[in-house]
């Protein structure tokens, strides 16, 4: 439940008459769990948005993650390169599969994996990385896959946070060995959980499904070929998600206006840094994002957050940067990362906030600035 004392969300889904219909439809079929119409359909009509050949549809995105890398074969005495700001699930996953990750910095301009530090953390031990586009900006994709096809090392896209994010008029999704989504609840566009795994190559789409399936062969149903998991969709979800795709294109357009909106009102303010767009980059902004330079803006990021708090709007704090977290603490320096995470925050960017209400959360960023 919201809190009542917020009158803006972060963010809050877009849910309507067709995913209602499509749900009632799928209850009263009685295929309720794991079969049914609409995991086909969802699972086709996601990939072909995304323009890859295969998609299998899962309970999560941090299923997603553990199954690609499972299907890649990464285990003990492997390492994966993971960004070092970005959600834990990444690299919570490497560690789950028993290999190491190994955290790299990121680009100060776009915030994404940078491939210069990707390059120089490549030991003979790495067998794959994972990019993550965060908060809907895409990483530099051209640079990283040249990097891991010349080291021989798999790329798996994390784009949980970009669901129709471009590199250069290519989908993010498109270019990894394997990519994947998650349809949570504050997602561009989402299934309530859910999540799907993507991927061109034949032999590991049929891979990831079996160790979706508990590691049955679909042939010789109760047959175990491989230890395996029970990360599928159910039909509900996927009833929900078919209605979301009939939407995402609107979805992505009113990201963007979203987005549009906070940069004029916030243009010229001291202190603020607004969400980037590089040129070669079709950011979907999942999370419309800025950086507060407290000695120009006259107040810490934090001290905003609380402010705006105070006046109904929620707001995030960008993620922690990895290495200070104990699961993966490392003494190495990350400078990027360490200052995007003290200084970042993500306003309000949920496809049903209006214009005057994005004007009004900025018109309080404004004025409390003027109160310094």
């Amino acid at each position: 439940m919201t809190d009542l004392t917020v009158k803006i969300p972060v963010a809050n889904p877009d849910i309507g008459e067709e995913e209602l219909r499509n749900v009632i439809e799928a209850v009263k079929s009685g295929w309720i769990s794991s079969k049914g119409r609409f995991i086909e359909e969802f699972e086709r009509d996601f990939a072909d948005f995304i323009g890859v050949k295969y998609g299998i549809a899962v309970s999560n995105g941090t299923a997603a993650l553990h199954l690609a890398l499972v299907a890649l074969g990464v285990g003990p005495d492997d390492e994966v390169i993971v960004p070092d700001i970005t959600f834990a699930s990444p690299a919570s996953m490497v560690k789950v599969c028993g290999a190491k990750p190994v955290l790299v910095d990121v680009d100060p301009n776009y915030w994404c994996i940078d491939p210069n530090e990707l390059q120089r953390h490549i030991t003979p031990r790495t067998k794959a990385l994972i990019v993550v586009h965060l908060y809907g900006h895409p990483a530099k994709m051209n640079e990283i896959m040249e990097i891991a096809e010349d080291h021989g090392i798999y790329v798996i896209e994390d784009c949980a946070e970009a669901h129709g994010a471009e590199f250069r008029g290519k989908k993010v999704g498109s270019f990894g060995h394997v990519s994947c989504f998650s349809f949570y609840a504050n997602k561009i566009i989402t299934t309530g959980e859910g999540g799907v795994c993507l991927t061109n190559d034949a032999e590991l789409a049929d891979k990831i499904r079996m160790l979706r399936d508990h590691g049955m062969r679909p042939e010789k149903r109760y047959w175990h070929e491989v230890v395996g998991f029970n990360y599928r969709m159910t039909n509900l979800q996927a009833a929900v998600g078919v209605a979301q795709l009939h939407k995402i294109e609107r979805l992505i357009c009113k990201k963007r206006e979203i987005a549009r909106i906070y940069a004029e009102e916030l243009e010229g303010v001291r202190g603020i840094i607004l969400h980037p767009e590089m040129p070669w980059a079709f950011c979907v902004y999942w999370l419309y994002s800025i950086l507060v330079n407290s000695k120009e803006y006259g107040h810490s990021r934090d001290e905003l957050m609380r402010y705006l708090s105070k006046h109904g709007v929620e707001t995030r704090r960008f993620f922690y940067p990895l290495h200070v977290m104990p699961p993966f603490k490392t003494s190495r320096d990350f400078p990027v990362s360490t200052s995007l995470s003290e200084v970042g925050m993500n306003l309000p960017s949920g496809p049903k906030i209006s214009g005057e209400e994005i004007k009004y959360v900025c018109s309080l960023i404004k004025k409390f600035h003027s109160s310094t």
